[in-house]
Parts: C-alpha cells; sequence; structure tokens
C-alpha cells in the first residue's frame, strides 16, 4: 500500500513500520551533520568512544604505576609507586567488570523508564568523574581502587543496553545497521586511541595524569551530549520538518505499546540461545585478556618501553575497527543476494573466525619474536570483527522480538570473561616468564576453539517456533524495543 506522508514523500507499507524510496526534500547524503539522526549517531559513537577510553586507562597505567624506570644502563631512575604483585594486579584489573555485568539488565530497564539520553549520558559521566579522583585515592589504598573500579563498572554496565532505547525513537528501519555499526565502533576506536596515548602520558607526564585527562574528555562530552540529543526526534529544536517525518513515518506510530510476556523456560532451553551465548563467551574471553593483560604482556616478555608498549597494544584493536565494518556489509550482501542463508552466513563468520583465532593466538604462545607476537596477536584479536557478525546479530534472527532480553542474558555471562580471565592470569603469570605467558594464549586459543564447536553445532539464523509466544495485554504501558528489530528487506 503506497501513501503520502504530510511532506509529501513517498512511503511503502513494509511489515511494522513505512520505508521511505524518495527523499528529494532531504538534504545530501554527504552532509550528514545536517541530519539529526546522524548527529546523535556520531556524538553516539564519541560517547561509546569516551566510555572505552575510561575504561581501558588502567590497563596501560598499571604499568606505569607498578614498575621501575631504568635508563639504557638498567640503572633505576624512577622508583615504583606500587609493589603490588601479579594477584593484586589481576584484582584490580578485573574489578571493574564485577560492577559491569551487575548492570546490563537493568540499564535497558531503566532508559525505557526514564529515556535512553539520561542513562546513557550520566552513565559516562558518573565513570569520568570517579577516574578523576582515582589518582589521590589510589595512595590511600588499593583497596580503595578496587571499590572505584567496582563502581565505575556499574555505572558504565547501563551504557550497551540503553542506546537501544535511543534507537528505537530515531533509526528509521533501513538506517539502523549503519547507525547503530557507527556508534558501537566508538568501543574499538577508544581502545586504539587510549592504549597509545596512555602509554606516552604515563612515561612523559605520569600515571596520574592518564586519570585526569581521560576523566576531564569524559565531562566535556557529558555536556555536549546533554545539550544536543534528545530522547525523542519531535523534542529536537534543530531537525528540519522533513526528517522528523521521515523518522516518524518509517518508524510507524510507537505511542502504543502491547505488553510482551518473555517465554523464560523456552528461552532458556533453546540450544540457538545457548549457542549465542558460548560464542559471546568465547569472544569475550580472548578479547578481554588481551584488552587487560597485552600491556603487561609487551613488557614482561617482550620488554618493550612503555610508550612503545601503548602503541603495539592498539593495533589489534585497530585491527578490529576495522575487520567489524567489513564483515558486516559482507553478511549483508552474502544474504541479500541469497549467496548464503541467514544460518550458514552466522556460521561462517563465527566459526571461521573463531578457528583461526585459535590458530594464531596459539601461534603468538610459541613466537619468540616481538614482531612474530605482536603481528599473531593483532590478527588474532582483529579476526573477533568477522565473529561479531556472526553471534553478535544472530538475537534478531532468532528471536526479534525477545532480542534485547536475550542481548542482555548473554552479555551479562559473556562479562564474566572480564573478572575471571585477569585473576586466573594473575596466578598463572608469578614469574613474568614467557612460559607463563604461553599457558595463558593456549587457554585463550582453548576457548576460542570450543566455542566454535557449540556454535557450530547448536546456532540456527531462523526464527524459533518459541518467538511468538507471546500474550500482548493491551492498554499496559511497557517497552517494546522496535530499534532491535531487523530490517525486512
Amino acid at each position: 500500500m503506497e501513501r503520502k506522508n504530510v511532506s509529501g514523500v513517498e512511503t511503502k507499507e513494509a511489515g511494522y513500520g513505512a520505508v521511505k524510496y524518495k527523499d528529494e526534500g532531504e538534504v545530501s547524503s554527504w552532509k550528514f551533520w545536517k541530519k539529526r539522526r546522524y548527529v546523535v549517531a556520531i556524538l553516539a559513537f564519541l560517547g561509546f568512544f569516551t566510555s572505552y577510553i575510561l575504561r581501558v586507562n588502567l590497563s596501560v597505567a598499571i604499568v606505569a604505576m607498578t614498575e621501575d624506570k631504568k635508563d639504557e644502563n638498567g640503572e633505576i631512575y624512577h622508583k615504583r609507586e606500587f609493589d603490588w604483585d601479579s594477584k593484586t594486579k589481576g584484582l584490580v584489573l578485573s574489578s571493574f567488570f564485577y560492577g559491569y555485568l551487575s548492570t546490563q539488565l537493568f540499564g535497558g530497564w531503566l532508559a525505557a523508564r526514564i529515556g535512553g539520553k539520561r542513562v546513557f549520558g550520566l552513565g559516562i559521566a558518573a565513570t569520568a568523574l570517579f577516574t578523576i579522583i582515582t589518582p589521590p585515592l589510589v595512595r590511600q589504598s588499593v583497596y580503595i581502587l578496587v571499590v572505584l573500579r567496582i563502581i565505575e563498572g556499574i555505572c558504565e554496565g547501563v551504557t550497551y543496553p540503553c542506546i537501544h532505547a535511543i534507537w528505537a525513537n530515531w533509526a528509521p528501519p533501513l538506517e539502523r545497521s549503519k547507525l547503530a555499526t557507527l556508534a558501537f565502533s566508538g568501543s574499538f576506536l577508544g581502545t586504539v586511541f587510549a592504549m597509545p596515548v596512555s602509554g606516552m602520558m604515563a612515561e612523559h607526564l605520569g600515571w596520574p595524569s592518564v586519570f585526569y585527562v581521560f576523566g576531564a574528555i569524559g565531562l566535556l562530552w557529558f555536556i555536549l551530549w546533554w545539550i544536543v540529543v534528545k530522547d525523542h526526534p519531535e523534542d529536537d529544536p534543530h531537525i528540519s520538518q522533513f526528517e522528523l517525518e521521515y523518522i516518524k513515518s518509517s518508524i510507524g506510530n510507537t505511542e502504543s505499546k502491547m505488553k510482551i510476556t518473555h517465554p523464560w523456560k523456552a528461552m532458556f532451553s533453546s540450544p540457538p540461545v545457548w549457542a549465542i551465548v558460548a560464542a559471546h563467551f568465547s569472544e569475550n574471553w580472548g578479547f578481554y585478556t588481551m584488552l587487560t593483560q597485552l600491556p603487561t604482556y609487551m613488557k614482561d616478555v617482550l620488554e618493550s618501553e612503555l610508550e612503545a608498549t601503548g602503541f603495539m597494544s592498539a593495533l589489534p584493536y585497530l585491527a578490529m575497527t576495522l575487520v567489524v565494518q567489513f564483515s558486516g556489509q559482507l553478511a549483508d550482501y552474502l544474504r541479500t543476494k541469497k549467496i548464503l542463508t541467514t544460518t550458514q552466513v552466522r556460521k561462517l563468520f563465527n566459526c571461521g573466525a573463531f578457528i583461526f583465532q585459535t590458530i594464531f593466538m596459539t601461534c603468538a604462545a610459541f613466537v619468540s619474536t616481538k614482531a612474530g607476537a605482536v603481528i599473531c596477536i593483532t590478527i588474532a584479536v582483529g579476526l573477533g570483527g568477522f565473529a561479531w557478525s556472526g553471534f553478535g546479530v544472530n538475537h534478531l534472527d532468532i528471536a526479534p522480538k525477545h532480542a534485547s532480553v536475550l542481548m542482555g542474558i548473554g552479555n551479562t555471562i559473556a562479562t564474566l570473561p572480564g573478572v575471571v580471565s585477569p585473576i586466573i592470569t594473575g596466578y598463572i603469570v608469578q614469574n613474568k616468564s614467557a612460559t607463563e605467558w604461553r599457558t595463558v594464549f593456549i587457554i585463550a586459543g582453548a576457548v576460542y576453539l570450543l566455542g566454535a564447536v557449540i556454535y557450530g553445532i547448536f546456532a540456527s539464523g531462523e526464527k524459533q517456533s518459541w518467538a511468538d509466544d507471546t500474550s500482548n495485554k493491551q492498554g499496559e504501558e511497557v517497552y517494546d524495543n522496535p530499534g532491535l528489530e531487523i530490517d525486512n528487506l
């Protein structure tokens, strides 16, 4: 059924929303800054960028905090400030994730009630504030640092779930993928930025500067976010009438809500659901192991200077930033052209990535040269971008109406590696030897392989029979997230 909206834009009904065919009234596509939905996406990108520089900074700063600085002759010219053993450092690095895993489901629930803008912005702003006060408090006790990092994790735990509340109101169906991808890629680029910059700042300005500067960046971003971004397009005073009508007609009427009853028993007994959870857990094990431990490994085994350590530690995440963009486009191309089925695409991208990650992570354990180790680790982490086009969007394939809940469940369990991996590494790496670090890499490779096997056997790209088992109750105001529905192309 074709119709004209109030702006005279020709649209066609497609499922739950109206899909635009012609946008003569809109500005040229390259003038993205004049489209308010892209302004929101760019500021969300900067928000995720900020959240990750606040998360990653300690991984590099802890090296400067706990290691002596030596000159070319091996003479100590700057004594370390904290004498923490590997177990203590493992506890410090893992503490963030204790808080992070506790607010995944809560973040989405809260955003539905007070708005995604508020939850996303305040979560990052609070993290930035606690980051700024870290240096004076950590000098009092290492346990204060642990508590601070737990609180920061609680604040940042809301970010991923709550951003979907914003896309539910701002992202037209045919633009959800690119808007969401643009925003989430800020996470990986934030890691790329934080690793080398933290190293340079710690080397030349002292480790406290890492916390002061990054915390200040977070607060500046929050001010910009709070002023510019609105929860709903109609609340934005700078949006054009054309864009407003396009977004509203594309998304459809979201004012009338129906309660979705989630089939908990069916979800928790569904093999495809646990295949996604297992894959998410496996990917995060390797990702978080490298995220928290790579700078220390570079220092212990490769004997890199702190500044060089930061640059080399950033390479894997630069590779992942590029791969995740490419893999998403390729996955959609293969599905759109019907070259492969959705199930085949998900399994190929996910299992293929995990198998090669197993190979290169194991190779990194046995390579003795600095260049070889960096290359293997970069490839291993970077290939994770393909896995995200597998399990990362698979929730939408098997149960679009329940995708937000499945993401919350999976992201909670997949955060556990951030807690467990640094602690295990701390117990394994007692003497800072290459043999001890070899064990860490082999464990990561084994987890990748296990994830590939489970996902390869049980994953599916088809909508599950229980996915429609909902009882809709009229008249109840609840949150239904249309921003998570897959585009029906």
